[in-house]
Order: C-alpha cells, then structure tokens, then sequence
C-alpha cells in the first residue's frame, strides 16, 4: 500500500480539527490526543468509572451514519499519531525543525525565511523528511495500525 507522506502532512491540520468535531458529536466533549488509552493510578484506578466509549449495545443500536463517523475517529486518530511520531524517525535537527513547520502549515517561502535558507534548500529538505518517513517501517505499522512485538 502505497503512502503519500505529502498528502498526510498537508491533511494534518483538518484531520485535527476533525477529531474534535466527532468527539464532540459522539462523546459529547473534545478529549485531549495525550488521554487517549491513558490509564490511571492510585485511588483513581480502584473506583468504578462509566466508559466514554460506546457499549456493546449502543454500537448495535447506532444508526450507518453514526458508525461511519467511529471508525472515521478511529482512522483520523491513527493517522494523527502515526504523523506527529514520524517527527521522532527524522535523523538530523533540521529535519524535525522543518517537519514542524510544515505540519503547523508553514509555507516553503515561510519555512525558509524562518530558517533563513534558500527556498531550494527548503526543498531539498521536505524531499529528504519524505524519504526518511517512507522507507520508516515503523511509521507504515503506525499509520496502517498495525501491532508490532515489543
């Protein structure tokens, strides 16, 4: 399966937003990417708690339009992750410095007067992070979910 690295950066920011629009709608609230799957301690752990999760029965009473808007969360969420991880795959500072500027949605003219280098030098920048990032297994198990030994 082939991954178009520059389409997922440049999808980043409405993905984003998009999270926040279904967990709106489906939960009822925004829930913050650091609390997703976070388990608690202490007293915290040992006192019931309801799911912000469906139930069982709540999934099988859902309408088509309802379950298509889950399992879009879930895949937006995977791509997510698997984009702001690839930042931690790039092997020089400037590589991850301009990653960050382009998932922020920094322009190649902004990125390179932010850096003061050349536009080109922007290029042949972008050029090596999509490289790295496309030949990174790590990322592809990432952003197709799929589990992997630890």
């Amino acid at each position: 399966m082939e991954i178009n690295i520059a389409e997922l950066i440049r999808d980043y920011r409405m993905m984003k937003r998009e999270i926040e629009r279904l967990q709106r709608i489906i939960y009822g609230k925004s829930v913050p990417m650091r609390s997703w799957g976070v388990a608690q301690y202490g007293v915290e752990a040992t006192l019931p708690h309801g799911s912000s999760g469906k139930s069982q029965a709540e999934l099988r009473d859902m309408d088509i339009r309802e379950q298509k808007q889950i399992k879009r969360l879930q895949e937006y969420r995977r791509k997510v992750f698997a984009i702001e991880s690839a930042g931690d795959f790039l092997d020089k500072e400037i590589l991850k410095i301009v990653y960050d500027c382009m998932l922020s949605g920094m322009t190649r003219q902004q990125i390179a007067v932010h850096l003061e280098i050349s536009r080109v030098s922007v290029d042949k920048l972008r050029a090596d992070i999509k490289t790295q990032i496309d030949t990174n297994t790590t990322f592809s198990k990432l952003l197709h979910g799929e589990k992997s030994a630890v």
